[in-house]
């Protein structure tokens, strides 16, 4: 595999077995599932933080993060429910940190945004718009330092690429070959505003970068196996010790920027592109591939869907029944010790 631009569509493409692909689409249907459930209840008000859905997303990642071993971390972002599931994050510790409650990943203190897994290799994601991208390059060096042959993702949007900490970061990943791997979900909007407002032409991010010094892709965000296989490549490479990759992932969020769909302002998108895009529901592209290949049976989903609604219900009723935080809790964890 070169170190430059690598199309997928033109050769060398990497053999995807059956049972990847059957990982792949359960791991997109189920946070499709969960973002759904979350959207249902949301207006409750039991779930008290602000939550911003991923659905038209759910390929990026988990094209990515099927690429990943479990000591690789991830960086993640406001819109990070995706990651998180994707990563092998606890759903029921999100699920309960929806409800700010004691029980959940983040003790209950940090909501939606602030998720995070440890032990999953899910180090954190961040409200701050950019926020992530240097913190994962740090980790990308500290894995330098350490010798190791872990990688470091981040996941940022089109907004946060707006951020000048973004070109600091590559540069600086370059710079010292880090295994850091730049994912930027191109999604169109940053809250309301339409990236064609910020930014000028589609392609910025991909010119002018040494092709020894970073590996870059454009490719379809809503094609899982695409995305998994230009990861496992960005992987390798990483791995390796040749350096650091930037893969720009074409997508559209379906849903508004926060909240449920009831609480989406109108008249800031155009309904045929909201309506285009969902034709290109990843989800649904990726049941119909597999059912033509014979992959994918009717069995076989329905055994997939029972067994995500009931680990949903089981979770959401974790939530429920756990305890709120205690109040003589609310000081720790500010300072280090």
């Amino acid at each position: 595999m070169s170190a430059g631009t690598w199309n997928p569509e033109v050769g060398g493409r990497l053999v995807v077995k059956s049972e990847t692909m059957l990982a792949l689409y359960r791991s997109m249907l189920r946070i499709r599932r969960v973002q759904e459930r979350i959207e249902s209840l949301y207006l409750q008000d039991a779930m008290k933080t602000p939550v911003h859905l991923c659905i038209g997303q759910e390929a990026i990642a988990a094209g990515i993060c099927l690429a990943l071993e479990p000591d690789d971390s991830i960086q993640s972002n406001h819109r990070g429910h995706g990651h998180y599931l994707a990563k092998g994050g606890d759903l029921k510790a999100m699920i309960a940190e929806l409800h700010c409650k004691a029980t959940g990943c983040s003790g209950g203190f940090g909501g939606s945004m602030h998720l995070v897994d440890v032990a999953a290799g899910h180090l954190g994601s961040s409200s701050i718009v950019g926020g992530g991208i240097p913190i994962g390059t740090g980790i990308g060096l500290a894995m330098r330092m350490r010798r190791t042959s872990q990688v470091s993702v981040v996941f940022f949007g089109d907004g946060a690429a707006d951020e000048g900490v973004l070109y600091e970061s590559l540069n600086f990943a370059m710079l010292k070959r880090l295994s850091v791997i730049f994912v930027l979900e191109d999604n169109r909007w940053a809250v309301c505003s339409p990236r064609d407002s910020r930014q000028t032409g589609d392609n910025v991010f991909l010119r002018g970068a040494d092709p020894d010094r970073l590996f870059t892709a454009r490719l379809d965000g809503n094609d899982a196996e695409i995305v998994h296989e230009t990861a496992r490549a960005a992987v390798a490479r990483g791995r390796s010790g040749a350096g650091p990759s930037l893969l720009v992932c074409d997508t559209y969020r379906i849903m508004g920027h926060a909240g449920c769909k009831a609480q989406e302002p109108s008249g800031y998108r155009d309904a045929c592109e909201i309506d285009a895009w969902s034709d290109k529901c990843p989800v649904a592209l990726y049941r119909a591939k597999l059912a033509s290949r014979g992959i994918l049976d009717e069995p076989t989903e329905a055994a997939m869907e029972a067994t995500i609604a009931a680990e949903i219900t089981e979770a959401f009723d974790f939530a429920a029944q756990s305890p709120l935080p205690h109040d003589g809790d609310l000081h720790k964890h500010l300072f280090s010790e």
